[in-house]
C-alpha cells in the first residue's frame, strides 16, 4: 500500500507527465536527427568520398548460398560497417544538440536568475505594537537617565 501512495505523489506531482513528454519530443528529435544523417549527411559525405554508399558498406564473414538457377538459398553474413558508422554519427549529432540545448537552457535560466535577484525588494518593516514602543520609550528614558 505504501508503495502505490508514493507512486501516486510522485504521479500527481507532473514528474510522469514531464517524463513521458519528454520521451516522446526525444523520440521524434530522434527520427529528425536519423533522418538527417541518413538522407543528407551520408550521401554529402559518400559524395566527397567518390560516389560510394555507406549504407551499403559491408563485411561479408560467409558468402550467400545460390541455388542451381542463382537465387539465393541462404543469406549472406555479414557485418554491415556503413550502417554502423552511420549510427555512431546520429549518436554524436544527438549528443551534440543535447549539450547545445541544455547549455542554452542554463545560461537563459541563469541570466533570469541574476535579473530576479538585482530587482530590489523594498523591505517591509512589520508594525510594532504599543506594548514594544512602551517598552522601548522606558529604555530610553532609563539609558538617558544613566548617562546624566
Amino acid at each position: 500500500m505504501k508503495l502505490i501512495e508514493e507512486f501516486k505523489k510522485f504521479a500527481i506531482k507532473g514528474n510522469v507527465i514531464d517524463l513521458a513528454t519528454a520521451v516522446i519530443i526525444g523520440g521524434a528529435f530522434g527520427k529528425i536527427v536519423s533522418s538527417l544523417v541518413a538522407d543528407i549527411v551520408m550521401p554529402l559525405v559518400g559524395l566527397f568520398s567518390g560516389g560510394s554508399n555507406f549504407s551499403a558498406w559491408k563485411i561479408i564473414l560467409k558468402p550467400a548460398v545460390l541455388a542451381a538457377d542463382g537465387s539465393i538459398t541462404k543469406a549472406a553474413l555479414s557485418l554491415n560497417a556503413g550502417i554502423f558508422i552511420q549510427n555512431i554519427l546520429d549518436f554524436f549529432i544527438i549528443s551534440i544538440s543535447v549539450f547545445l540545448m541544455i547549455k542554452i537552457l542554463l545560461q537563459i535560466k541563469n541570466k533570469l536568475k541574476k535579473e530576479e535577484e538585482n530587482v530590489k525588494v523594498e523591505e517591509i518593516k512589520p508594525a510594532v505594537s504599543e506594548e514594544v514602543k512602551l517598552l522601548q520609550e522606558i529604555r530610553d528614558i532609563m539609558l538617558k537617565n544613566k548617562q546624566d
